[in-house]
């Protein structure tokens, strides 16, 4: 058998094989004009960038346009590092700005940090902890923040602080200003109201606006108050379902991101209910995280769009 040269054995060094090609996503939202798409495709070919998924909408009623492009960047000045998505950052800024464009550019491995909120009801923050472990949500969580101590012994065994900070009607304002602390020192992106059940003050949800997502049942308004789904029961629905959607100060009026409804009938008792209410509430809720993670959702006044 015949040894090939050492030369032969050497490592592939062509363009294609120095590095894997690094992915980002670009989302932007503008007023409609002609020549938007365009700009962008230019750019991106200009940089070497090859795209892999784009979608877009141009909403006629509103007058407004909407884009999510994947992409990769192949080109040979690329490390696949922040400097990198920086200067594409910097160079795309002049392509925007003629258009008055909204957007963001960020890799497309982006893990978002995120902060959970919860009372004493668990399915939401315990789908959202196993989905971020499993790596099956692009997200670290950074804390879990409780108005009460049930769930910190599941908290803790995630390895993620949790911080107990009880509310009252006298220390609602000192317990908001030290959840602000809390987010800042833990320099989270996002934070998700996993059944958390206070209702937060306008100034709150001002300084949250965008990134806060909450979730509530389906049947609001008919049936606000306590036990709702015993409510739903005595009028006898034919739905259960949960939407999740961005905090506002309008109670449970946010843009929605997400909604998930699947039908009952008579045999259902009012703990069915509840079980079933609990498995819409958690789908919803992780759908809207994943969806405002990977840079789909884009607000635009009281609506959303999604862009899958």
């Amino acid at each position: 058998m015949t040894v090939p040269p050492s030369s032969a054995l050497s490592i592939d060094r062509s363009p294609a094989s120095r590095h894997a090609p690094v992915e980002y996503v670009l989302t932007l939202d503008c007023p409609e004009a002609p020549g938007i798409v365009h700009a962008v495709s230019r750019f991106l070919v200009g940089h070497g960038c090859d795209i892999t998924d784009n979608q877009q909408f141009g909403d006629r009623r509103a007058g407004h346009f909407f884009m999510r492009v994947r992409f990769a960047s192949t080109g040979d000045e690329s490390t696949g590092d922040e400097s990198t998505a920086e200067a594409l950052r910097q160079d795309f800024a002049t392509v925007a700005s003629p258009f008055a464009m909204q957007w963001r550019l960020d890799r497309a491995d982006t893990r978002r940090r995120v902060l959970i909120m919860v009372s004493r009801d668990g399915h939401c923050l315990n789908d959202l902890l196993f989905r971020a472990r499993s790596g099956d949500l692009p997200v670290d969580v950074v804390a879990v923040v409780s108005n009460h101590r049930n769930h910190e012994a599941l908290t803790g065994w995630h390895g993620i602080p949790f911080f107990h900070i009880p509310v009252t009607a006298a220390t609602r304002q000192s317990a908001e200003e030290r959840l602000l602390e809390i987010v800042d020192a833990c320099n989270a992106e996002l934070v998700v109201l996993a059944r958390y059940m206070q209702i937060l003050s306008d100034d709150l949800c001002a300084r949250l606006a965008g990134r806060a997502i909450n979730i509530h049942h389906s049947f609001l308004p008919s049936f606000k108050g306590a036990k709702p789904y015993h409510q739903a029961y005595e009028h006898g629905v034919k739905a259960v379902g949960a939407t999740a959607h961005y905090v506002t100060a309008e109670l449970d009026e946010g843009p929605i991101i997400a909604q998930e409804v699947t039908g009952v009938n008579h045999t259902h008792t009012p703990e069915d209910l509840v079980a079933i209410g609990r498995d819409m509430e958690s789908a919803a809720l992780v759908k809207a995280v994943r969806w405002h993670c990977e840079g789909r959702v884009i607000v635009h006044g009281r609506r959303t769009v999604v862009l899958h």
